[in-house]
């Protein structure tokens, strides 16, 4: 049968980073593409003990339906714990528990923009987060970033000339490039959204990541406008099976994302939400924190001082001070596609740097790579053979 797709997904593509991913279980592969958590860093036994406590003594509750918003003492404690931590709950605000950040960046695109309407985001950005957008027909304007955040210039022209509705942003980590939005950006963002009436898509999904280096405060700790949607996730920080994320903004918006989530999958797991309120509140969470930091620094470091051996000067990248990712820059007389597919051929999977720009027929020198997923024996052979491709290729 001859099936005729919508106009929604006819144009999109299998994610080129799932379909690396693939590749990068094949035996051997060292697997710089993905972007999954060291195996040290998840709380085995800490959930085990959880779960057996749960089942025990809350069965009914952790296997029946429950409701949309999410598991009650849940939100509650990410609401208590934002607020003390960062204080970005303000008042007229509500938060919702979605399945994963990518759901909460989904829904909330799906009631703020219609097809057609333009929505900007950093250029490059998140490939999943890109495709939920272009799934619902909605127009990508890329916005060029700089060393400390995205092009303010650009960005208000984006803003002024296209219409744009919604701002989607990274502003710690950003994936794929690795780039923090300094402090002065995050509040002249804000005000540019005030200014021309946008909505700030705020996911931070690495800023709890941050190792090395001053917390800044994010974009929505200013907002006193309901200018801001900020997603969070636990997938990085506990678990990303679990799929446990959540989206904190004006009650109004909030009402509008838990009716269209009825639609999706009635509520989130609610055994993974259980999980994830006993180990936010009757455990050690900033000392677990404090531990995977500790974990990714030093994958970090071991990365960069191996980059910087082995790599440079020929190929370049921006050192980072938390996250997953390093964004490395070839020299302009190699194709970056070629030298990716020649890396995966020998043993080494990398990302192109295609794969995250808001024009899908764009051209870049960047690809990108992850520290967080092989071990540090990977690392050292994966950037010594990197090495020696890019002297194969110049």
């Amino acid at each position: 049968m001859e099936y005729n797709f919508s106009d929604n997904v006819k144009a999109l593509k299998p994610s080129a980073i799932r379909e690396i991913l693939k590749l990068s279980s094949t035996p051997g592969m060292i697997p710089f593409s993905a972007g999954n958590p060291a195996p040290e860093a998840f709380p085995f036994k800490e959930i085990e003990k959880i779960s057996k406590d749960i089942l025990e003594n809350e069965a009914i509750s952790a296997l029946q339906y429950s409701v949309t918003e999410g598991y009650a003492p849940l939100c509650a404690s990410i609401k208590e714990y934002l607020n003390k931590k960062y204080g970005l709950v303000k008042e007229g605000e509500e938060l919702i528990v979605t399945s994963g950040a990518q759901q909460a960046i989904t829904l909330s695109a799906m009631v703020l923009c219609n097809k057609g309407d333009y929505l900007a985001a950093e250029d490059p950005s998140f490939i999943g987060s890109l495709n939920a957008f272009r799934a619902y027909g909605i127009n990508l304007v890329g916005v060029k970033t700089e060393s400390d955040g995205v092009d303010l210039t650009a960005l208000e022209d984006a803003f002024k000339n296209k219409k744009v509705k919604v701002f989607y942003t990274i502003p710690n980590f950003q994936n794929p490039s690795g780039i923090t939005m300094s402090l002065e950006k995050r509040k002249a963002v804000l005000a540019l959204a005030q200014k021309y009436n946008v909505v700030i898509i705020e996911d931070d999904p690495y800023g709890e990541l941050r190792f090395k280096g001053e917390f800044l405060p994010s974009i929505k700790s200013f907002d006193t406008t309901g200018q801001v949607i900020y997603v969070g996730s636990f997938s990085k920080v506990i678990s990303p099976g679990m799929r446990v994320g959540y989206c904190l903004a004006n009650a109004e918006l909030i009402k509008k994302i838990t009716v269209c989530k009825q639609t999706a999958d009635v509520h989130t797991n609610i055994w993974a939400q259980m999980v994830a309120h006993k180990f936010l509140t009757e455990y050690d969470f900033e000392g677990h924190l404090n531990k995977i930091r500790e974990i990714y620094r030093k994958k970090a470091e071991l990365m960069m001082d191996l980059c910087d051996k082995h790599l440079a000067p020929i190929i370049t990248y921006q050192k980072v001070e938390g996250g997953l990712f390093l964004w490395c820059k070839l020299p302009d007389n190699v194709k970056m596609t070629d030298f990716c597919k020649y890396a995966v051929q020998n043993g080494v999977a990398t990302v192109p740097g295609t794969a995250f720009l808001c024009d899908t027929e764009a051209d870049t020198q960047y690809f990108r790579i992850n520290y967080s997923t092989p071990t540090d024996e990977q690392i050292i052979s994966g950037v010594e053979k990197l090495g020696k491709f890019i002297k194969e290729f110049i």
